[in-house]
């Protein structure tokens, strides 16, 4: 599929001056097929002497991935120690115990070998290694981090982008929070990425993973602060690139080519080149599903698109020449009509695509049956979360939050 494209950009209509920016992305990359093969002779080249190889749950003992990686480490003469059990919303408990077990065993340089999961759970090992005091300090916002053990990262799963940003997120099991810290020394020395690597995933996962990877390019485009002409074509190109391959890979689930593109696409929606010259972003769809991936476990793909519709209806008006765009340049829809009839179609045509790669566009079709008590503890969590007010497409405090959840049921 090819989505409908301008022969030439959309205006921005009222423009606002860009910013200015840190752009900063040290990862070494290795992509391609049996790129896990250079494995060790990264982890030499960035230092490590000992090994933590953090992973989720069987696939990649099943898939053979994790014996091909020991075998290589064997092979170099490169010791090294396992912890497996990462999950969706990787759980701050499992942190703790691979801190323990690294300083027991004096690692120092993790491997994370799986998707953001696996890597998140991983850059919070290494921050509670290379820190003194509890690790939860720093996702809860009371301190910042002053290191991180070294990281390197063999990726399964295209999607959070982890692998090349300065992000993780933890779920704490206490109280069930959810929280996202972000930090440069926890950016990976290495990401080696092999697009058939993906190939085992169910169907369902790859749809997250491409949700995810559209939703933190649309997180920095629709902003109120700052544009810059050739950010906004990488953003759109992107998201284009993104939607027509993920409607291959529903038909098409081996086409290493759509998987390829997908793979690159994830690092660098999330690597911070699509936000260059902007405020920063919104982040508030992230942050809404956030409390519900803490409260009710989803995955997190299909979360953020459960909210997202909800989302873009509350703050188009206020973010009209950004919405009016994406639905031009991005959703293909034709340049007829005002200004907020274009911008509700390109939020529809959204959803519609959601909904052909079967992705939820609601809690419903998520699965989840929020009572109103539920949504007033996610909408308060979600405030405290954000220090009372976040948003940049419109700034949303907790009864606007509340007011997007239940729109959102």
């Amino acid at each position: 599929m090819r989505l409908p494209f301008p022969e030439a950009p959309v205006p921005h209509g009222t423009r606002t001056l860009m910013y200015g920016f840190k752009y900063y992305t040290p990862t070494k990359v290795v992509f391609g097929k049996g790129a896990e093969s250079k494995v060790a002779e990264l982890i030499r080249e960035f230092g490590g002497k000992k090994v933590l190889i953090h992973y989720g749950g069987g696939s990649v003992v099943r898939s053979g991935l994790l014996k091909r990686v020991t075998d290589r480490l064997d092979e170099a003469g490169i010791p090294y120690i396992t912890l497996g059990g990462a999950v969706p919303n990787p759980r701050l408990g499992l942190v703790y115990q691979g801190i323990e077990l690294c300083k027991r065993e004096n690692v120092d340089f993790l491997l994370a070998v799986g998707g953001g999961s696996a890597i998140d759970s991983a850059k919070a090992i290494g921050y509670g290694v290379a820190n003194e005091g509890d690790v939860w300090d720093f996702y809860d916002y009371k301190r910042t981090a002053a290191g991180c053990l070294p990281l390197g990262v063999i990726l399964t799963i295209a999607a959070t982008g982890s692998e090349m940003s300065d992000s993780s997120v933890i779920t704490k099991e206490e109280g069930l929070v959810k929280r996202g810290y972000s930090s440069d020394h926890g950016r990976a020395r290495f990401a080696i990425m092999d697009p058939e690597l993906t190939m085992t995933l169910p169907d369902y996962q790859t749809a997250c993973g491409c949700a995810d990877i559209l939703m933190h390019t649309m997180e920095r485009y629709f902003t109120s602060g700052g544009n810059m002409e050739i950010t906004d074509a990488l953003a759109e190109g992107l998201l284009r690139t993104v939607m027509a391959n993920a409607e291959i890979l529903v038909k098409d689930p081996k086409n290493y080519d759509a998987r390829a593109e997908v793979m690159w696409a994830g690092s660098l929606s999330h690597n911070g080149l699509t936000g260059c010259g902007s405020d920063g972003g919104d982040w508030m769809t992230h942050k809404l599903e956030h409390e519900l991936g803490g409260l009710y476990d989803v995955a997190h793909g299909a979360g953020l698109t459960a909210v997202w519709g909800s989302w873009a209806r509350y703050v188009y008006k206020d973010c009209l020449p950004r919405f009016k765009r994406f639905a031009l340049n991005v959703v293909g829809v034709e340049p007829a009509g005002t200004d907020e009839e274009i911008a509700l179609k390109g939020i529809e045509g959204m959803e519609a695509f959601f909904r052909r790669i079967n992705m939820p566009t609601n809690l419903r079709e998520l699965g989840v049956k929020a009572s109103e008590e539920d949504l007033k503890t996610m909408a308060h969590k979600c405030a405290v979360g954000v220090d009372g007010a976040k948003g940049s497409a419109k700034l949303l405090r907790e009864e606007d939050m509340l007011a997007i959840y239940k729109a959102s049921v």
